[in-house]
């Protein structure tokens, strides 16, 4: 542009740069200013070379994409020049755990957003979590993020330590429709299938899913619009979930190298490819290189991670959309930043960086079934932008030169003004009732409306646990829990009580000295578990075979860094009972309340 234009516009420029909007107090989508990018280098997403142009943002979609726009009327202008202006990026795999890095909600988000993904897949939470987990995500800087209901087989992966409100245990298909219907009522935005148990030759296999039991997954979750993703990671199993018509695979084929009727098979089946080449980096960035990578379990993991990258080129150049995922959450595969190193991967199995690109934006959207509304820089599509100083399209490294970040068309973060990580890591706490559960309703849901969880040790051999309400000779209802112990050090069985919807928001229970229950079992000790953002606490029962009521008084509870005179906030609780292997063990229970 000549220098006479930008004069003229930067007299219309009453701020250089739009200003950051804060964590919490915007929702996506609501009414703005106008906006006005002007000066960048487009990389539209579309397969055309990147050019230089301006772009209007009305109300969070993209109004005009043309060389020169005069600003509107009221509108702020952020000055682009010599900078690469793109989608927002996809991330089709991640895990919001606890256990990842960063660990809390908002910081999650954040990670994200500095990183400029601006849409991210969530398999973490259960179904139960989902509303709870909207309403908190509406209230941060956030990236539009999926939640995803989880089904898997008996003994399989995601079921080998989940219950089954977590993950669905299913192994006929008319066990997967029903299933499907019981998570549909959540309103999950995508539904992942753990369909591959193959466990990368380094511990002993899971049970995979039949072909004809995928198949009646993926109809019926058709049926209801939702996309099924796959948990597949052998080239077998790769042929059986295209078979079954998944819409996208999201870890990487790598017990071999994928043969050419396999590749075209992917091809015409119109599957995407999500290989979270990532989280399988044998030494991560930034990690020590291990002294001795001769090791069975380093050889396998090198010997694995080839065939991860070879699959990847050999796939693409087959025809299959390749798009990006992580499965950041895991060990050593942190939010935001895993992300564009998957991008950088992708170039390094092969790809080109605009071919990378793609990958993270528009091939993923039409993955995700959503390229009509964002994904590329076209006009009427959602205003999820990233502004970036340096040509990404030539060195793929230039990804993480995040200048600028835009969802819905308001800039939440700039290089000038970092988005600041400073809300609070839980949700705003509630307070409850008194009654925790009496047992009365028969759809296993609490006194709470919470989803009442069934409670046993984690692994490929777990605890066999029964727990049914019972009717006494007054009409009255009961829990009844019977299990026999797993042969494994430490077997449990118990009960969960979620104290809120999925045990997301924190609970107040500072109104109250303790918990109160009726109680009988086989005579011998029973843990009570109360868990919270410090941890779990523990405090000990004794049933024998008469009915008796106890009482837990909150000062009787022991962590191993506080009691809870001092805390006041929990999630759940949980009664179990832990006995020696292969042993039996029974409990009953009734009128579960605070006092």
């Amino acid at each position: 542009m000549s220098n006479g234009i930008w004069g003229r516009r930067a007299r219309l420029v009453a701020v250089a740069c739009a200003a950051v909007v804060g964590l919490g107090g915007w929702t996506a989508g609501t009414a703005s200013p106008p906006l006005l990018i002007a000066g960048a280098t487009i990389f539209d997403a579309t397969g055309a070379p990147p050019f230089q142009g301006d772009v209007l943002v009305r109300d969070g979609r993209i109004a005009q994409v043309a060389p020169t726009i005069r600003a509107p009327s009221g509108a702020t202008v952020v000055d682009a020049r010599g900078k690469a202006l793109l989608p927002g990026f996809f991330d089709l795999h991640t895990h919001w755990t606890p256990g990842g890095s960063p660990a809390a909600t908002p910081s999650i988000a954040h990670a994200y957003v500095t990183a400029g993904v601006t849409t991210v897949n969530d398999f973490h939470q259960p179904p139960e979590a989902f509303e709870p987990r909207r309403r908190w995500l509406a209230d941060l800087v956030s990236p539009h993020v999926n939640l995803t209901a989880r089904m898997s087989t008996p003994g399989g992966h995601g079921a080998d330590w989940a219950d089954q409100n977590t993950t669905r245990w299913v192994n006929t298909p008319d066990g997967a429709r029903a299933g499907v219907e019981a998570i549909a009522r959540y309103s999950p935005d995508l539904i992942k299938a753990f369909a591959d148990g193959w466990r990368y030759g380094l511990s002993a296999d899971n049970s995979s899913m039949d072909e004809s039991v995928l198949s009646a997954l993926v109809a019926a979750s058709h049926e209801r619009g939702l996309r099924v993703v796959t948990h597949t990671v052998t080239v077998e199993r790769g042929a059986q979930a295209v078979r079954a018509g998944v819409d996208v695979i999201v870890h990487s084929l790598q017990d071999r190298e994928v043969d050419a009727a396999t590749a075209e098979l992917m091809r015409a089946g119109g599957v995407a490819y999500a290989p979270t080449l990532a989280v399988y980096e044998p030494v991560k960035p930034g990690a020590t290189r291990p002294r001795n990578m001769d090791t069975p379990r380093m050889r396998q993991q090198t010997r694995k991670f080839a065939h991860a990258l070879n699959n990847v080129r050999r796939l693409h150049e087959a025809g299959v959309l390749i798009a990006v995922g992580t499965d950041a959450g895991m060990p050593g595969t942190p939010h935001g930043v895993a992300t564009l190193r998957e991008m950088e991967l992708l170039v390094q199995a092969g790809l080109s960086p605009t071919e990378a690109l793609l990958a993270a934006t528009s091939n993923s959207a039409k993955a995700m079934g959503v390229h009509d509304d964002r994904g590329s820089i076209e006009v009427g599509k959602r205003a999820d932008l990233v502004l970036i100083d340096g040509t990404p399209w030539r060195d793929i490294a230039d990804v993480r030169r995040i200048d600028g970040v835009f969802i819905d068309g308001r800039q939440v973060h700039s290089a000038g003004k970092p988005l600041r990580d400073d809300a609070p890591a839980l949700m705003p706490a509630i307070t409850i009732g008194g009654l925790i559960d009496d047992f009365e309703r028969p759809d296993r849901r609490t006194a709470l409306d919470t989803a009442r969880l069934d409670h046993f040790d984690s692994g490929g051999e777990r605890t066999e646990l029964i727990t049914q309400l019972v009717q006494d000779a007054g009409g009255n209802h009961y829990l009844s829990l019977a299990a026999r112990m797993a042969y494994k050090d430490d077997p449990f069985a118990g009960v969960t009580f979620p104290l809120s919807r999925g045990g997301v928001e924190p609970v107040d229970l500072s109104d109250y000295q303790g918990l109160r229950f009726d109680v009988r079992g086989d005579g011998g000790a029973y843990q009570v578990r109360l868990r919270g953002p410090g941890g779990v606490s523990l405090a000990q029962v004794v049933a024998d075979a008469e009915w008796r009521t106890v009482d837990v008084p909150f000062e009787a509870f022991r962590s191993s860094r506080r009691s809870l005179e001092t805390e006041a906030l929990f999630f759940d609780l949980t009664v179990r009972a832990s006995r020696e292997a292969g042993e039996a063990v029974w409990l009953e229970l009734d009128n579960v309340a605070l006092y």
